[in-house]
């Protein structure tokens, strides 16, 4: 009986060993996964926030400038406009 006992037992530890090891496995899977998605999600994260910016940077800023410019230039040449408006408004004079 004490045999049967000790088979028993010893048959125990093995599974217990093979369970372990079995968990361990699982359990650094685990652990990789975990690390893996942290880096990924950060990564993402940093994507979405840098994203509009060197958007806005390479992409916006140079269009608002060349704007900007022609903006200046148009101002500069309102007074050459304003000689315009006064010549409309005297041809209308002369059609009514």
């Amino acid at each position: 009986m004490d045999t049967e006992i000790g088979q028993q037992i010893k048959r125990l530890i093995l599974e217990n060993q093979r369970l372990l090891a079995e968990n361990n496995s699982l359990l650094k899977k685990m652990n990789r996964r975990s690390v893996l998605g942290f880096w990924f999600r950060f990564l993402w994260s940093l994507a979405l926030i840098a994203i509009p910016f060197l958007f806005y940077f390479y992409y916006i800023e140079p269009r608002l400038q060349s704007f900007s410019s022609s903006l200046e230039t148009f101002e500069q040449n309102v007074p050459d406009i304003s000689g315009l408006k006064q010549w409309y408004q005297s041809v209308g004079e002369k059609a009514e």
